[in-house]
């Protein structure tokens, strides 16, 4: 018997292996596939011949969490500990996995706040708990009377997703502080802040989790060096936790993969020394600005992106069919491959909005949006 029935395949998967039957260009999955930084690559090819193939500590290899707190210092003004308060982790989702069955038991509530990552509610479910989706407002700004209004006694855990997934929002103050009064009133709540997309953001400044004093103690906050510096390949992330929360985390990821990947954990952390992450976003913002002037003189309607690397873009005055039949006639007949938004809702809510992936070199653009804008 299933213990996740209604789990079928990734709407991601579905998407990406139409992509390749039909030779369409593949703006689905948020994955680069423009090359590599140089200094990164020579730094692993360095590396190869060295003495760094055998297993490290299980919460990371100790020069690498030394610059992951410099990193977060220099980022946010946070102090962290490194022998206590940082796991790398083999991904971002591996660091939600983990933290969800670590600090999740049976019959507790986990609120969830659509449209959401499809990473979220299976760990939920395998802890035997109760996922609480809560909408968000059509603007995807958070609705906290109805945040609110889905908390209760058994309400043991929140998860946010900022800079947001699918759809590029960013959090205000405002945002937090309504956070903050609602941990006030439920003192066993904790907050996962998934901040995956935090150095690709725009005009807005990210507000992290990790500047908020008043939450510090009872956040668990996720980062991804896969999504910062482009090889999403190498599964490699990070978690921070205040040391009573990380104890029970460890215990859980010793047994699920004990250690990550060692050549990756050296590679990355003598890339610090090297690059800055200024950088991130800047590159990001001209594949942004680059792919939105593509687009303009076509029939689809793009949202505000502040963050990620994804573009949500309306097709209502395109066709009136449902998102998912859209973004496979796209794929059938138009060579362009999307994620259809309402697989991000619960209800599979419907506005006729579909996500594009703009993390790609000018040329793989440029083909993409020649086909988008002949239809």
């Amino acid at each position: 018997m299933s213990k996740l029935p209604n789990i079928g395949t990734s709407i991601f998967t579905v998407m990406s292996k139409m992509a390749t039957e039909y030779d369409a260009v593949n703006l689905s999955q948020g994955f680069p596939n423009f090359p590599v930084d140089k200094r990164l690559t020579t730094i692993v090819a360095q590396l190869a011949s060295e003495n760094v193939h055998q297993y490290l500590p299980m919460a990371g290899y100790p020069p690498l969490l030394t610059k992951i707190a410099q990193l977060t210092y220099r980022s946010y003004k946070r102090t962290i500990r490194t022998d206590t308060e940082i796991l790398v982790t083999a991904g971002a989702t591996q660091g939600i996995f983990t933290t969800i069955q670590a600090l999740i038991k049976s019959n507790d509530e986990v609120i969830i706040l659509d449209p959401s990552y499809d990473c979220y509610e299976a760990p939920v479910l395998l802890c035997n708990a109760k996922p609480v989706r809560v909408p968000l407002n059509d603007n995807y700004t958070p609705n906290w009377e109805k945040i609110e209004n889905a908390c209760s006694s058994k309400t043991k855990m929140i998860i946010i997703n900022n800079p947001h997934n699918p759809t590029g929002k960013i959090w205000i103050h405002s945002d937090f502080e309504a956070l903050e009064n609602i941990l006030q009133k439920y003192p066993e709540m904790i907050v996962l802040s998934d901040e995956v997309y935090e150095y690709i953001t725009f005009e807005k400044k990210h507000i992290s989790a990790h500047t908020r004093e008043n939450i510090l103690n009872r956040c668990i906050i996720i980062s991804s060096f896969g999504k910062s510096f482009h090889v999403t390949g190498w599964k490699i992330g990070y978690l921070i936790a205040p040391e009573h929360l990380m104890k029970e985390i460890k215990k859980v990821h010793q047994f699920l993969v004990f250690s990550v990947n060692s050549i990756c954990q050296v590679a990355i952390s003598n890339y610090l020394d090297l690059v800055s992450v200024e950088e991130i976003s800047q590159l990001y913002i001209e594949k942004r600005n680059y792919f939105c002037a593509l687009l303009k003189e076509s029939r689809f309607k793009l949202l505000p992106c502040e963050g990620t690397y994804f573009q949500v873009a309306s097709y209502a005055s395109i066709s009136n069919e449902n998102d998912v039949d859209f973004c496979k006639r796209l794929i059938t007949e138009h060579g362009v491959a999307a994620i259809p938004i309402s697989t991000f809702y619960e209800n599979n809510k419907d506005n006729h909005l579909i996500r594009f992936c703009f993390a790609k070199d000018n040329a793989t653009l440029e083909k993409a949006a020649k086909k988008l804008c002949a239809i």
